[in-house]
């Protein structure tokens, strides 16, 4: 039983354990891609090297065997270096966005096609549920947003883009018509205030997400009711007062105190604040600079000037968000800021670094080849784009599932549990740091619970393992040479004649998004 040591810790393994065994035995953690117990390591992916002693190159942990007085290093800069190249090498000749082009164009960067999947399959607690992840006010949006969503959407090359912001009112308008509203779970009280000056958008988002984070909330606002320019300046026609009435009630039941009729615009009443709340959340709309110099805060040319990041104002304890920080005045983008500003207060009200929301990794496969956008619309309906009878008409239960059904689904359906993508963000990993000639899109889409993405694939031939010792007929196999060498079922069958045991057991093992299900 050989003895060696791993980051200066000693442990003894069985004869025939690999240095990945060992690691795993002391708990230490090294990434794998192509690597799955119980089946053959391939040692393609190269992102579990460690650097042994005495060796001129790095070894891949999974497949290199544990010798007596071994000394390995897991956790140098040299090996962080090697492994980033491996991943980013590995995007080079990766095909495929892991969020939707409409998500990352979102403001808010609400998750847009998994709503649209759940609106499809008739979810709609579960799609109320991913549109309120980001949006507090969706049933508003839905009626006042500009859409630049829609602007982002590839259907568009096709025809006409998805009717995205009729989807999420659609959905909005069915909870508020429930007898019990979407209703998000809060954490405990953790005795933590911050006063939130002005109830707009931008306001009103952030107490929604603060509460949940078991922050309490209290606005203040010069107005008697809250909704800001929401209430007091879009025509009634636009936007009924009882839709956002409604909305904004669904955020007073978590919880939030509102003041009306109180102006904060002295130094002194912000000086107030400071001292009776534990942070102050700045959101009161556009004001004169003067005015905001006055409190004590600094100014760009745009409002008051804040770290773009962390919405973090010169004054401790102080963010601000919304028309206040920008010129450029829309809702969507104030609701947004609400949310972020909402991740630093919660980060400041820790004790933790501020450091603002976390910016998703991601990959973009960019404008679409002629020839491809058949091969996109294949998973979707044909159908022409859903118009309503009536301008400030919603859709019905009939048309958005038609509607829904237009989506191409662009985004990865397996971007929350890829290997691939959860590495290269762990490591910094540059998408197009390698450069390469893109291939061309192709999905596989004929079978009744998963999709097959071959310029997602890394080659890892962990599916063809698998499908072998499913005792699949046809499985899975490499076919063609070098470069171009892909996993395919033999003899061009589709997914659905090479995956009729071992489908779900493929998608788990796969470490990218080339094999998921499709919902």
């Amino acid at each position: 039983m050989p003895k060696l040591t791993i980051d200066n810790r000693e442990v003894q393994v069985p004869d025939g354990a690999t240095v990945l065994d060992a690691a795993e035995k002391l708990g230490i953690i090294i990434p794998t891609m192509c690597f799955l117990k119980g089946y053959e390591p391939s040692t393609s992916c190269m992102v579990c090297v460690v650097k042994v002693e005495g060796k001129a190159v790095l070894l891949p942990a999974c497949g290199t065997l544990a010798e007596e007085g071994m000394r390995i290093e897991s956790d140098c800069e040299q090996v962080h270096q090697a492994r980033k190249m491996a991943l980013e090498l590995i995007l080079s000749d990766h095909l495929g966005d892991c969020l939707g082009p409409c998500h990352t164009i979102c403001p808010a960067k609400m998750n847009i096609p998994l709503m649209i999947r759940q609106i499809a399959a008739g979810k709609l607690s579960d799609a109320i549920e991913t549109v309120k992840k980001d949006i507090a006010l969706p049933a508003v949006l839905g009626r006042i947003c500009p859409k630049p969503c829609e602007k982002g959407c590839r259907r568009a090359a096709i025809d006409d883009a998805v009717s995205i912001c009729l989807l999420k009112r659609y959905v909005a308008d069915v909870d508020l018509e429930n007898t019990k509203p979407y209703k998000p779970n809060c954490k405990p009280d953790w005795s933590k205030r911050v006063a939130i000056i002005g109830a707009g958008p931008a306001g009103l988002a952030a107490a929604y997400y603060l509460l949940q984070a078991g922050i309490g909330c209290t606005i203040f606002d010069d107005h008697k009711k809250s909704g800001g320019m929401l209430q007091y300046g879009v025509p009634e026609e636009e936007l009924p007062r009882d839709v956002l009435d409604n909305e904004i009630a669904q955020i007073e039941k978590l919880g939030l105190t509102f003041k009306g009729n109180t102006k904060i615009n002295d130094p002194a009443s912000l000086e107030k604040l400071r001292d009776d709340f534990d942070a102050v959340f700045v959101a009161f709309g556009a004001l004169d600079v003067e005015e905001v110099k006055k409190m004590g805060l600094k100014t760009s040319k745009n409002g008051v000037a804040i770290d773009s990041k962390t919405y973090q104002t010169n004054l401790p304890g102080v963010f601000a968000g919304g028309d206040a920080v920008r010129k450029r005045r829309l809702t969507v983008r104030a609701v947004a800021d609400g949310k972020e500003a909402a991740v630093s207060i919660s980060q400041y009200l820790s004790g933790k670094e501020v450091t603002g929301p976390v910016k998703p990794f991601n990959t973009r496969i960019g404008k679409i080849e002629d020839s491809e956008k058949e091969r996109f619309a294949a998973c979707a309906s044909d159908a022409h784009r859903v118009t309503v009878l009536h301008k400030g008409d919603g859709f019905n239960d009939e048309q958005a599932r038609k509607e829904a059904a237009r989506c191409l689904h662009c985004d990865c359906r397996k971007a929350d549990n890829c290997k691939l993508r959860q590495y290269a963000q762990d490591y910094g990993a540059r998408p197009t740091r390698y450069k390469s000639q893109r291939r061309l899109f192709v999905q596989q889409a004929r079978h009744p619970q998963i999709i097959y993405e071959s310029g997602k694939c890394i080659d890892c031939g962990l599916c063809i393992q698998i499908a072998a010792r499913a005792g699949e007929e046809l499985g899975l196999a490499f076919v063609g040479r070098g470069f171009d060498v892909r996993v395919a079922v033999p003899f061009d069958s589709s997914i659905a004649d090479g995956l009729k045991k071992s489908a779900a057991e493929c998608v788990a093992a796969c470490p990218t998004g080339a094999l998921a299900f499709t919902e």
